[in-house]
């Protein structure tokens, strides 16, 4: 398993949604790319009574193609990274990797607020693998650089005015009559389980750069739309889950799939919440510059607003809505969040290393479209509603009707 560590990358959760297009990228680029993952996404289809809507190969077959299209041997450890801390760090001592991505961490909203044990569970796993990956790095005393996929949901849905920053907020705070200048982490303010955990997951990389020295960079990303890359549609073996259920289904996809089965677009609320997104094919083009652009021992911790674009909910309904003649209806939103909100983000640090994002007036639209149509037979309409609530008072509703919901929960 050792090789070149110049060219080592292991990339924890690499059979996930963003974790396998990612994986196959980096082999393309000519790293050796190692991938830890335990499959419990797989496992968590069963527990849900649902499947990706295409049909994405076991892993074993997956690696198997990818070294028949391309010659590039990926490899794959099954390690449950929150809980075999050794395993963990005896394969950073054998592969000495210069990377670690770090995609390992239960990434549903929904889910993380489906019930007492699905947030218990939710901080177990991911605040566990983290702090493994950091002390494991610290023990090993070799110099990794974690890559790590957060969210843009750590700073909450509102601007307070001003565009978001890239992590770091300069502030002046006088004291003693006397004023100095600093630069903060961005006052976080998190939505759900799984969002909490990605703040402490910053706390923790704050620590550890600051106490260690570990050279972190850490991505908080939109959400994400599209299905495939050029890699996972080099054959039907390596193609990339789509997932359209209530739990992990992300806003766009979800839509589109909805408008090919015949089942109205579910807007939750009055669809005034403005969120960030980025197409699956940069989020693995983002995370290969973040590796070939690594911040120097004892640099600060390196964040990127990974996103390409924002848009209000409704406003992406109707255009799926025009496109396809499918019917918007409003449903009662699960989520305990404002009726609007605006959001403007700053991403220039992408721009400035030269991504030239994927955007929604490219067309690629109608790819995704075509994948659910393709595939459309493995839909199951009783997934689509989402059935995790925020709170116990919110109710679930399957109807919808064709006006906006304004209904909130009592804050009082």
């Amino acid at each position: 398993m050792s090789a070149n560590r110049a060219s080592n990358v292991v990339v924890l959760g690499g059979d996930g949604f963003c974790g396998w297009p990612t994986s196959l990228r980096l082999s393309r680029q000519g790293f050796n790319v190692t991938i830890v993952d335990n499959l419990v996404r797989r496992k968590t289809d069963v527990e849900l009574g649902t499947k990706s809507l295409t049909p994405i190969s076991p892993i074993d077959t997956r690696l198997a193609a990818w070294q028949e299209v391309t010659g590039q041997d990926l490899c794959h450890v099954d390690i449950d990274i929150a809980e075999d801390y050794a395993s963990l760090v005896a394969l950073l001592r054998d592969l000495q990797p210069q990377a670690v991505v770090h995609f390992g961490e239960q990434r549903a909203a929904p889910y993380s607020m489906k019930s007492p044990r699905h947030k218990r569970y939710t901080i177990d796993n991911n605040i566990n693998a983290t702090h493994n990956l950091l002390c494991g790095i610290v023990e090993t005393g070799l110099d990794i650089h974690v890559v790590h996929l957060g969210t843009m949901g750590v700073y909450g849905y509102g601007t307070a005015g001003l565009k978001i920053p890239e992590g770091y907020l300069p502030v002046q705070v006088e004291a003693e009559g006397v004023r100095h200048e600093m630069d903060i982490i961005y006052p976080p303010n998190p939505g759900s389980v799984y969002h909490m955990t990605k703040t402490l997951d910053a706390l923790m990389f704050f620590y550890y750069n600051k106490n260690d020295q570990v050279r972190i960079t850490d991505l908080h990303q939109g959400i994400v739309w599209g299905t495939n890359t050029a890699d996972t549609l080099a054959d039907e073996r390596l193609i990339n889950r789509f997932d359209y259920e209530g739990d992990y289904g992300t806003v766009l996809n979800r839509f589109l799939m909805q408008s090919v089965v015949g089942h109205p677009i579910t807007v939750y609320g009055t669809g005034g919440q403005t969120r960030a997104f980025i197409h699956i094919r940069d989020t693995a083009r983002c995370v290969n510059l973040a590796i070939d652009n690594p911040p120097e021992r004892g640099e600060r911790v390196k964040i990127f607003n990974q996103v390409t674009e924002t848009h209000r909910v409704r406003d992406l309904a109707r255009l799926v809505g025009q496109l396809t003649d499918a019917e918007v209806r409003y449903y009662t939103n699960p989520r305990n969040e404002a009726l609007e909100n605006d959001l403007r983000v700053e991403n220039r640090q992408f721009l400035d290393l030269g991504l030239a994002p994927v955007t929604l007036s490219e067309g690629l639209l109608e790819e995704v479209i075509e994948v659910a149509r393709r595939y459309a037979d493995r839909c199951d309409p009783a997934k689509i509603i989402a059935d995790s609530t925020w709170r116990a008072d919110i109710p679930v509703d399957r109807v919808g009707s064709q006006e906006p919901n304004r209904w909130q929960p009592d804050t009082g």
